[in-house]
């Protein structure tokens, strides 16, 4: 496949904007001092999987994020593998009929990059999300054990508060024409 190559001032057709593979969905600007944040309209029936990017805020404890999708507060299931720089021991962590996937992101400078496949649609939402605080270094995989279509989530440290940043949600595009 060919890309299209653009310059400043040009006009896009509905074939250009139609080969754009990534579309932003959704802005949060972070607060000072929250205990959670909640993001609503982040989901739709526009999209079928989505990228979420946390950044540029605090967290003050360096501590895991966790996550939950809309008032969903049990059935949720992951793995998490992760490993730490002071070892080279391959280490585990599971949560089965959780309240919430625990392991979203972190550190005390606050990063999250996640994966969320299916929140709108009726079928089980599925997740991966790239996990570094403290010493932990890893990745954590889960779904949620049922066929809600999620508008929203919320994320919150284990604890502590956040403060600052923005969370950004991005649409993968559904197919290319």
């Amino acid at each position: 496949m060919t890309y299209p190559s653009f310059s400043a001032g040009d006009i896009l057709t509905a074939a250009d904007m139609n080969a754009v593979g990534l579309w932003l969905v959704k802005t949060q600007t972070v607060g000072t001092a929250v205990s959670s944040v909640q993001v609503t309209g982040a989901f739709s029936s526009t999209y079928d999987n989505y990228l979420i990017v946390d950044s540029g805020g605090t967290l003050s404890v360096d501590t895991a994020i966790g996550m939950t999708f809309g008032s969903t507060a049990t059935g949720y299931y992951y793995f998490l593998t992760y490993g730490s720089f002071l070892s080279s021991t391959v280490l585990g962590d599971n949560g089965n009929n959780t309240t919430k996937f625990a392991h979203m992101g972190g550190g005390a400078e606050r990063t999250a990059y996640i994966i969320v496949q299916c929140p709108n649609l009726a079928k089980p939402t599925q997740v991966w999300s790239k996990v570094r605080y403290a010493t932990v270094y890893g990745t954590e995989v889960g779904y949620v054990a049922d066929s809600n279509q999620y508008t929203s989530f919320t994320i919150t440290p284990a604890s502590g508060t956040m403060t600052g940043g923005t969370i950004r949600v991005y649409g993968y595009k559904n197919g290319l024409s």
